[in-house]
């Protein structure tokens, strides 16, 4: 039984005085006298100054526990055990006095706790009376904090008590101050001017290795900062099974979140360095911690590595620290030591580097430390035994390369090239395969923008331009020689370079294994100008570790960074070797194109025009795409060579129907790279056009949309309504914000087919016309409210009651089909519908309640009622159906002649009768008739049909064009008969 269904039983008014008998009264102060004041000093049944006996207990006891019993409802426990109950009741009351606590103290400890100091042992009752008897323990217990609150003491007793408590903790705090050696104000007066320094000094990113004219090679690092991620390994150790290495992924910036130390390893130009500066910034704004970048690179001069002293001279940082402040704020762990190019020094000197970090992280424990590195640099666990937790920056995202080309162009103030250039990157593969860091960003985004919003006109000087910067530049400009000996040239770099990667595409592999790579170097050296002394491992480790171009992705194994430079480089070395029939040979295999379009940009002209011929030759529609891509990487072609090309693949594209469009898409997204438009097209080449980039959205989704999203401001229908069609095959959020929220929304009609799309519609303008198909009927909760005009619903599982449609108040076009029988069309009503489609299954029980129906089509009527008792008598019916099929069809027409303002009317002829065609003949305002089923109707049912001269038109969907049915001329003399195909 709980205390509050007990206090049902025992009331306030009945507990209270009882409660307050176990209690002296006390006279005014705050009761001091006795220090400190028990609860047993209070009780009024020990001590000196007795006023209840511990018979008189029992009997209080008794008391509570017969008002109890006698209560109205249940017994709460068994009759036999009252006087047990009592005397243990008896005995909690006693244990008042043995407690060693005051009033004060009681009340802070709360009722429950102090019940559970007077239960003792336990009593020997059953389960029920032991549950009652803890119940009224604590409901008592209630009553006796209430009434130690209500003493005249209890309030001055409390403010001493918390007097007491706040000398005794200015104390301990005071102690605590004492013991904590305060910063002299040297120490703060200098931070003061340190931290915005820092702030200030990496507050910007350097591009290096770009003399593009019109491009500052230096930006905010607010406006141009990329939040990458990071990823690690985590164990995960499950029930009975071995632990499994399982990725983990953060953003790069939480790195030190959760973890004292980090290695972060990172390709070149992945982002490690501007890492570093935007902790460094961070840091120093918000003054929690003291941050240190200290650059290896420019340690490594030194004869020795520095000690906290020295840091700041060893960056050449202009500001004097006072005297031993370094050790001040690595001693109280507020130091964030950011050491950043591991890569960058020599490999002898890492392994002092390592000692030199570790003394540190020994001697000034509790700072936060982070190292970066390439990945190749040192053996993976170099610092595991240290504590050091290893991340490894990925590349970049789709999202994120979109985000750093936006905040590029915004420092850069040019927004008009931001547009085209995304585009870009979307549509051409190979530039999207190159774009993975922000370095290689970086040079594509100046790059266009030097060129005025055109990358170049081959892919050419695109990578040559990221070769010098890899190869040579960055390091150079960076104030770095060569690292590790042996120092090798860019042109020798490339020759080695360009042998490994032909290498791999004659192979068609991505990888190769270190010996097969060694053996390459070694059969090379002769060849190149590299110092004496050099062997194949040490030139093939240097390559790795400084070309930023290759990398070792694991143990034993080497790769390119990019497939891209592999595939330039490797079209590079074939050209200068006489290569190029291999090339060709390879033609069909799709992944040979990027190749041959770059062999092509580094051949001759006489070269180039032999490819070309090769590839028209075959006569195959993707080679002749390939051929025209290639245009656009030879500048210098024979005239009637790219005549010809062009020639023949103006055959192909623009596509001009949907049959050109499916057979261009078979060619592959190749296709995409070359769709033109809008401008210039006809419309039916741009919905061909759009129907191509549809049919690719499988394999080059973000490459198909880009060429979807130049259409989505056309006018013609028909390319709208592909461009609706299309939904499903791409990203749902993105596709609707992109594309469709665009679209002009006369006569179109959205489509839902999954939930996720539903959802979307809200992210878009209003569309005034939806269809929900094969949903279940939760997807319109997830429309609703919305301003929607049109609504149908096809296949949907679940609808019954269509109550649900009041969330709709300006649909005025409604459609039910396949949805099971829906009933409850009365809840209609209240909506401004003109126009209602239901199919066979629905209940059409409360239609005529709908009074602002103007077209209304229907599968079936019940046929012992009339049209009357069943369609709205007052509604305006313009237009209205009542064809079927089989079991289906409607019933008699009886009462139609209600509705004179009907205009056109949709029937099964093969059902109506003499009687029916009367009605049909008392509507005056009938224009439109459209007959169904004619060839099953009994010829003499048109035999005795008075002639309807006001119909002007007749519809005959199952009747073939050119048959000729007199009997129809007859009733309809003044009639266009139309025969449509059904």
């Amino acid at each position: 039984m709980e205390p509050a269904v007990l206090g049902g039983r025992l009331a306030s008014s009945m507990i209270a005085p009882l409660v307050k008998r176990l209690f002296r009264s006390d006279g005014p102060g705050a009761g001091l006298v006795d220090k400190p004041v028990r609860l047993s000093s209070l009780v009024s049944f020990k001590g000196e100054k007795r006023t209840l006996t511990e018979k008189d207990v029992s009997r209080l006891a008794a008391q509570l526990v017969e008002r109890a019993v006698e209560s109205p409802g249940e017994p709460p426990f068994p009759y036999d055990e009252t006087d047990a109950v009592t005397y243990a009741l008896t005995r909690r009351l006693l244990a008042l006095g043995d407690l060693d606590m005051d009033d004060v103290q009681a009340v802070r400890l709360g009722h429950r706790e102090l019940a559970a100091r007077l239960r003792g042992e336990p009593d020997g009752l059953s389960t029920d009376s032991a549950h009652f008897l803890d119940s009224a323990t604590e409901w008592a217990c209630l009553h006796i904090l209430e009434f130690f609150t209500r003493r005249s003491t209890f309030v001055a007793r409390t403010l001493v008590e918390q007097s007491r408590d706040q000398a005794a903790l200015i104390a301990k705090v005071d102690e605590l101050l004492a013991r904590t050696p305060r910063p002299p104000a040297t120490d703060t007066s200098f931070e003061r001017r340190y931290l915005p320094y820092v702030a200030d000094r990496h507050n910007h990113i350097t591009i290096y290795g770009l003399d593009l004219r019109d491009s500052p090679d230096r930006w905010p690092l607010e406006v141009a900062y990329l939040s990458l991620e990071a990823t690690a390994t985590a164990e995960e150790t499950r029930s009975g099974e071995p632990p499994s290495s399982v990725p983990v992924h953060l953003p790069a910036e939480q790195a030190l979140r959760d973890q004292d130390r980090v290695l972060l390893r990172g390709d070149a130009g992945s982002g490690k360095t501007t890492l570093v500066q935007w902790l460094a910034v961070t840091a120093a704004r918000d003054g929690a911690q003291i941050p240190y970048v200290l650059p290896l690179r420019t340690l490594i001069r030194r004869p020795a590595l520095p000690s906290p002293a020295d840091f700041l001279p060893a960056v050449g940082c202009p500001l004097s620290a006072p005297d031993g402040w370094a050790d001040r704020v690595l001693s109280a762990g507020r130091g964030l030591i950011l050491v950043d190019g591991l890569d960058e020094i020599p490999a002898p000197d890492r392994h002092r580097a390592r000692d030199w970090l570790m003394d540190l992280i020994r001697a000034f424990p509790g700072n936060r430390w982070l190292l970066t590195s390439r990945p190749t640099a040192v053996r993976q666990d170099w610092l595991a035994s240290e504590g050091f937790r290893e991340l490894l920056l990925a590349p970049m995202r789709r999202g994120e390369v979109a985000t750093f080309v936006r905040r590029w162009h915004t420092a850069a103030r040019a927004p008009e090239y931001e547009g085209p250039l995304l585009d870009s990157l979307r549509v051409k593969r190979d530039l999207a395969r190159l774009a993975t860091n922000p370095l290689m960003c970086g040079l594509i985004c100046a790059l266009h923008r030097e060129r005025r919003g055109y990358l170049p006109t081959g892919r050419k000087e695109l990578y040559d331009a990221a070769l010098t910067m890899l190869l040579a530049r960055r390091d150079r400009e960076r104030g770095m020689g060569a690292v590790d000996a042996p120092e090798l040239g860019e042109e020798a770099q490339l020759e080695l370079l360009q042998r490994l990667a032909y290498a791999l595409v004659l192979s068609g592999r991505t990888e190769m294994d270190v010996d097969t790579a060694q053996g390459i170097v070694e059969r090379c050296l002769p060849t190149i100008a590299a110092p004496g002394g050099a062997d194949a491992r040490s030139v093939l480790s240097q390559l790795l570790l400084r070309s930023g171009l290759l990398r070792r992705p694991a143990e034993g194994v080497v790769d390119f960074v990019h497939r891209t430079f592999q595939d330039y480089l490797g079209a590079r070395y074939a050209v200068a070797e006489g290569h190029l029939d291999v090339l060709v040979s390879h033609a069909g295999d799709t992944q040979w194109e990027d190749v041959i379009r770059l062999a092509v940009a580094h051949a001759r002209p006489r070269e180039r025009a032999s490819v070309l011929g090769q590839l028209l030759a075959r006569e195959n529609p993707r080679l002749t795409l390939l051929a025209l891509a290639c245009l656009e990487h030879a500048p210098a072609l024979d005239a009637g060579v790219r005549a010809e090309v062009e020639k023949r693949a103006s055959e192909l594209i623009p596509p001009r129907t949907t049959q050109d469009a499916k057979a261009l898409a078979e060619a592959g997204p190749l296709a995409l790279e070359l769709l033109p438009g809008p401008e210039g097209l006809a419309d039916e080449e741009a919905l061909a056009v759009t129907v191509t980039a549809s049919l690719l959205a499988a394999e080059e989704p973000d490459a198909a949309l880009a060429v979807l999203r130049r259409f989505r401001g056309h006018a013609a229908l028909g390319v709208r309504r592909q461009l609706v069609g299309t939904w499903h095959r791409f990203d749902t959020e993105r596709y609707a914000v992109e594309v469709l929220d665009h679209l002009d929304r006369d006569r179109l009609i959205l489509t839902c087919t999954a939930s996720e799309q539903v959802s979307a519609v809200r992210l878009m303008r209003p569309w005034w016309a939806l269809t929900l198909q094969a949903l279940d009927a939760g997807s319109l909760h997830l429309l609703a409210p919305t301003p929607v005009e049109h609504l149908s619903l096809i296949f949907l599982q679940g609808i019954v009651d269509l109550s649900a449609l009041r969330d709709f108040p300006s649909l005025s076009g409604l459609q039910i089909l396949e949805c099971g029988g829906v009933s409850n069309l009365a809840a209609l009503a209240e909506l401004p519908l003109t126009t209602l489609r239901l199919d066979s299954e629905a209940d059409v029980t409360g239609l005529s309640a709908l009074r602002s129906l103007r077209r209304l089509s229907l599968r079936r009527l019940p046929a012992d009622r009339q049209l009357t008792d069943l369609l709205p008598i007052k509604a305006p019916l313009e237009y209205l159906s009542l064809s079927g099929e089989g079991r289906s069809r409607p019933g008699p027409l009886r009462g139609l002649r209600a509705w004179h303002t009907l205009k056109e009317l949709d029937l099964d002829a093969g059902v109506l009768s003499p009687a029916d065609w009367a009605e049909i003949a008392a509507l005056p305002m009938l224009e439109t008739v459209t007959l169904r089923g004619l060839p099953d109707a009994p010829a003499h049912t048109l035999d005795s049909i008075p002639p309807l001269k006001g119909v002007r038109r007749v519809r005959l969907p199952d009747i073939a064009r050119g048959s000729d049915v007199p009997e129809l001329k007859a009733i309809f003399p003044q009639a266009r008969f139309d025969h449509l195909p059904f």
